[in-house]
Order: C-alpha cells, then structure tokens, then sequence
C-alpha cells in the first residue's frame, strides 16, 4: 500500500534538549520552509505544532512526517525509564551484570563500573537450554515461566527483556516465553532479544534487549501521542522515525523497537552533512552539530558515513553496550546551555549539567540563574539581545553579566568579559574532544577533513574547534539551525539484517554465503513492500563481520558485488586488511582470518529536495548585507575590537569577508575568528580559511 498522491510536501522534525526545529519540503515549488521554537519538555507533541505554525504549513498539507528525537537516548542517560525486569537462561542471571569485566581507567581509585538497568532483584532464570548450532539442549521450562510471569504480577513489573542464551541460532524458546508473558502480563512492554540482534555475544545483546524494554513504555507513548496528535490534526500519510543510522523507519516498528532510535536526530544531521559533501564533491568531512545540551561529531570518510555495530551509551567507561548498525558519533555535554561553575578545587568547569529549555540559560529571562555557554557568548558580544532567532526573542544581556559575575568572575577575581571568554575556551576544548574521538582515535588524520559545522550554536564555535586541531577549512551550511531536520528530507527507508555466521575465511562456501545474504535480503525488502511509503529505487549492501583467528572483535567490511560475483577471497582478505590497517594502524596479510557475521541492509530510495544555488556577487559584499559594527571581545591579547556584521540571508556567491566578523541569520551566528577568511560558495555556504592554526 503507497500514501495517496494528493499531497506531495514533507514534514521534518528534530527535537532537542532546548529547541525543536521544523522543515517543510514542497516538492512542487521545491520551497524549504523553516520554523524553530523553544522544545517542551513537558508535552513534545506541542513544540512540533508550534514548529510547524512558524513553518507557515499544516500537518494536513503533508503526505511524509519525518522525525528525530532524543527522547530514547534521554530516558536510557537519566535512568527514567520503566521498571523492567529480565529473564533469562538459567545460570546466566548475573551475566548482564558482569559484563566484560573490563577496568578502562585502571589507575583509577574511583572507578565506577556500569550499573545496570535492571537489579539482580529483577532477573529471572528461565529452565532451559540451546546449544551454540540451536539444537535444543533441555526443553522450555512452560510452567516455570508462567509462576515467574505471577512474580512479576506482584511487582508490578512494566516491561520485560527476554534473553536466552544462543538465541540468534534458534528463537524458538524465546518467541513461545514472549508469548506467555504477553498473555500473563498483557499491560507489559515485551522484548524478545533476537528482534532486535541476532548476533552472538550474550552480554551485549542483554543489554541491548533491557535497554529496549526500559525505553519502551516512555517511547511508545510518545510516539503514540505525536501521531494521535497527527491524525486530529488532519493527516493521514506515513509517519516515520530516523533510526540510529540515518535510515528512516515507520512508527509501528519504532514503538517496538525503540532502541533504534537512540541516535536519531545527530545521525540525520550526518545524512545531511553527506549530502552536502555530494553536492560540494568532497570525499571526506568531519560533521560537527552543536546544540542547546550537547556536542556531537561524526565521519564522512570516502563519500560514506562511518558506521558501527555497537555503541557504548553513557560512555566508555561505565556506558552500556548497545548492539544495533548505528551512525559512529562521539558526544559531548556541552552545548549553548551547559551551566559553567567552579569545581571543589575552585577551577572553572562547563557541563554536563545543562540548563534546558526550561529554565533556559540566565538571558533567557525564564527563572534560571546559572551562567551558560550562551551567556558567555552574549556577554563577549558574539550574538545580539536583538537578533536572536531573527528578533523573535530577546536576550537579556544584564542578567548573563550578572549570572557570570556573581557564580565565576567574582570567585577568580576576574572581570566579567575574561570569565565569559574562559567558559567559550573550556567549552571549545571540551567539544574538541568529539571530533578527536571520531577521527584521530578511528585512524583518521582529523587536520585533512573539512568541519561541517551546524546546528545552533555550531558556527558559534567552530573556528575555535578548528584552531586547536588543526582543521584548515569550515563549511557553515545554510540555515544551520535546522540541519538535522534538512537532512531528515535526505533520509531513506532502511532496514538492517545480521546474522552470526562463524566461518574461517579459507573455508567459505560462496554459495551458502549467497544463500545466507539472500535471506537477509528478503527480509528486508519484505519490510519494504509492505511499507506505506512509495520509493524509487531499492538499494542492496552487502558486509561481513571479520577479525583475525585468534582475536576477540570484529572490524564491519562492506563487499561490494563484483567481489562476491566473482567469489574473490583474496580480494575480500586485502579489502579487511585495509580496514584494520586504518582502524588500528596495523595488519597482518600473512595470518588467517575469519568471518564472524554477516549484514544485509536494504534502503527504499526516496526522492531528495534539491540544493539549491544562490545569486552570484563579487568579492564585496552587497551594502544590503552589512548590519554594522559591534564591540566582541575576542580575549588576550585583542580584547574589544569593533567587528562589523552581516546578514547571511544578503550575501551572494563569491562574496569575500575576513575576519574578524559576525555573519548573523535567523537561528545561527557565525563567528570569524581574527585571521579568518570567508568565501561563498554557489550553494550559499560559508567556506571558512581558518586563520592561526595551532
């Protein structure tokens, strides 16, 4: 079944920690429409409406809603998620809680492990057991589950993880223990492991199974409120989630499968960022996505972008393994409305703890009174009490003095101005740490990747970032405030399969490999056919799991067909030699590897809004764009200087400004550094030299 063709526009929305941000595509006109307002944490669904009302469109004129949230990452971080319980093989309750047993911070007196989602309290042994080829060892236990699923009765219990070992080899057991748990418990949200992985390694497939569950009763209400609110609001065409890999999926599946949406709004920002780099012929970038909560940074590495098969999620050190295909994004909690402070030894700090939406940072005149990133960059003059978000909302420039002066000027004994221009420094030190982590630790030289800088408070900052790596070149997109939305409209359907097939790389039977791929096709483009959503082409990848005999984890190589076409096992081993060589900075062509398993993802293609190119100028500006001159303090040894302003919405292609300056437009600011120089581009993005490198 396909969506009526009547309408033919797409709805797009990201909700952040502080903002939402909406997208309109009319594919007649091929007009972009924007709208962005403060988020609502206490009922989401509003902030989308009040999003689209400033977009200038309606629900009902749209036949796609497209949507990202942090609302699955949120309630996993601040542990508000269900009470959840797990059964599992009987002897491996404790399994999830013991983990790897790894110590990433050995030398570490206070080390914490990870703590788990659910207590020992709350794991269950279920009797029975299936051998690693899924032979049946000893039979289901049926009526030991159903006196468990009267214990969970009694605890109220509002979700369930079901993990049984070997699984991913014969889901049997577990389909028949979901199936009495949903009949005793029919309120609970129910997970069975193999619905979301089937891939060995018991741990971490625990935890991605409880991860769901935990999630499950916030999210699918969530989702269940955003398209009851569609439906009254008039329509009646396909909502869909962006997954952790920047694919898109429907809603029904999303409600059951929260896990995978984890990472939904910064891999959309990514999908972005990719296109962006089609359209510019740049192989490789690295994107940079700088909101109200958080920094966030990923790879596009020969046209693609680098993805993985398990995340950490909380961090490594105490995170919790999520093993699902995801967008490879390092994070930080910094962004514009992380609280600065001073630690117990009296030295300045900024984040994790951020000041939201509510109440905001101190300019914001909603009742907080913690200096912010944000105060800091009004008080230094980087962004105006008038123009942000194009006048709509005022900043109080008094009340960011005051909240930096009374919390951390005053304590150092410094001047209202050094104290804010320290907190823009610790935060660019500290978001420079994110893009490192998807660069110089994945073996990639971070100083040849161009920064794509977005999101509301990415320009801000960008320049800073790259002066302390070393990055020669900044692209601010436009509209850079809505850009994960904007890359919602370059999403396709996509649905990812996988499956543990252990195999010696010199043993491999190409025709059960095919046969295997083959399955894990179809099961993918079965879930394409019976989609609402009409696409114009469907695309096949094809990877394997691969690591040398004798190791313990894989590296993910994508196959090309020409190499399986033509059976090419040496190509294959070169091809994973490569990737080792560049993850790892080693490799050894002489040993034997091995496959461990084996992937299948399937996109539905959909058509993409065109990226438009802007009227073309000289190197001066237009007088139009020139907005005058405001006093920024750029810190020792500069200090004051008066730096002009433009409006980006004025400046034409081929336009030339250097730094320092402020290039102002309706969600974003964009800061040129002294030394900087700006071009733009065709397309109307801002190409930034960056000027004194370290």
């Amino acid at each position: 079944m396909t969506v009526k063709q009547a309408n033919r526009n797409r709805l797009a929305a990201d909700i952040g920690g502080t903002f939402t941000d909406v997208v309109a595509f009319e594919e007649g006109s091929g007009r972009l429409l924007f709208g962005k307002t403060l988020s609502t944490p206490s009922e989401m669904v509003e902030g989308i409406a009040t999003g689209v009302e400033k977009a200038e469109t309606r629900f009902a004129d749209a036949n796609l809603f497209l949507h990202g949230s942090t609302v699955a990452i949120n309630t996993l971080l601040e542990r508000k998620g269900a009470r959840t319980a797990l059964l599992t093989t009987e002897g491996f309750r404790d399994a999830y809680e013991i983990g790897r047993i790894n110590r990433p911070d050995a030398y570490n007196l206070f080390f914490r492990k990870h703590v788990p989602l659910v207590p020992r309290s709350l794991r269950f042994e279920v009797r029975e057991r299936l051998l690693a080829d899924g032979s049946v060892h000893v039979p289901l236990d049926e009526p030991g589950v159903e006196a468990i699923c009267d214990r969970l009765a009694a605890l109220d219990i509002d979700a369930v993880a079901i993990v049984l070992l070997h699984c991913y080899a014969n889901r049997t057991h577990e389909l028949r223990v979901k199936q009495i748990v949903q009949q005793r418990l029919p309120h609970a949200f129910v997970t069975a492991s193999h619905e979301l992985s089937q891939e060995y390694r018991e741990y971490e497939r625990s935890s991605t199974a409880v991860a769901n569950a935990y999630v499950g009763p916030v999210v699918s209400h969530y989702l269940r409120g955003i398209d009851g609110h569609l439906q009254g609001a008039g329509f009646d065409g396909a909502f869909l989630v962006v997954q952790s890999t920047g694919g898109l999926y429907e809603s029904d599946q999303a409600q059951r499968e929260c896990v995978r949406m984890l990472e939904s709004g910064p891999a959309a920002g990514l999908i972005g960022a990719q296109a962006l780099c089609r359209e510019l012929g740049l192989p490789d970038a690295i994107a940079f996505d700088m909101g109200g909560t958080t920094a966030k940074a990923g790879v596009i590495f020969e046209h693609d972008v680098l993805t993985t098969s398990v995340a950490q999620v909380g961090g490594y050190n105490e995170g919790l393994p999520i093993q699902i295909p995801l967008v490879d994004i390092f994070e930080v909690g910094t962004g514009g409305g992380s609280i600065a402070g001073l630690d117990v030894g009296g030295a300045l700090k900024v984040g994790p703890q951020s000041a939201g939406a509510m109440p905001g940072p101190a300019c914001y005149g909603r009742g907080g009174t913690d200096p912010t990133v944000t105060d800091a960059n009004l008080a230094t003059g980087r962004l105006a009490s008038d123009r942000f978000l194009g006048g709509e909302m005022h900043l109080d420039v008094g009340a960011a003095r005051r909240a930096i002066g009374e919390s951390i000027a005053a304590p150092l004994g410094l001047s209202v101005e050094d104290a804010a221009h320290g907190i823009l420094q610790i935060a660019t030190t500290k978001m420079s740490y994110a893009v490192k982590g998807v660069s110089t630790e994945r073996g990639l030289d971070a100083a040849a990747f161009a920064l794509i800088a977005y999101g509301g408070a990415g320009p801000l900052h960008a320049s800073g970032i790259a002066r302390e790596i070393g990055i020669s070149r900044v692209i601010v997109p436009r509209a850079p405030g809505h850009f994960c939305a904007f890359g919602m409209l370059h999403s396709d359907l996509r649905y990812d399969n996988v499956r543990t097939w252990p195999c010696e790389l010199a043993w491999v039977s190409f025709s059960d490999l095919e046969i295997i791929f083959q399955e894990l096709a179809e099961t993918g483009q079965k879930a394409l056919a019976e989609s609402r959503v009409a696409v114009a082409a469907v695309d096949v990848q094809f990877a394997v799991d691969m690591r040398y005999v004798g190791q313990e984890h894989p590296v993910t190589v994508d196959l090309p067909g020409d190499l399986i076409a033509a059976r090419d096992l040496a190509g294959i081993k070169a091809r994973f030699d490569e990737i080792h060589q560049q993850r790892y900075g080693t490799c050894a062509p002489d040993e034997a590897a091995e496959i461990v398993s084996l992937r299948a993802s399937v996109s539905g293609i959909m058509e993409k809004p065109a990226i438009e190119e802007i009227g073309k100028g000289g190197d001066t500006p237009p007088a139009a764009a020139s907005t005058g001159l405001r006093p920024v303090y750029f810190g020792a040894p500069q200090g004051w200087l008066d730096t002009p302003t433009y409006a980006r919405d004025a400046l034409l292609a081929g336009n030339r400004i250097a730094g320092p300056a402020l290039i102002e437009e309706h969600a974003s600011t964009t800061v040129l550094l002294p030394g900087d120089v700006l071009r733009v581009d065709r397309l109307g993005n801002l190409d930034i030299a960056i000027g004194g490198r370290k």
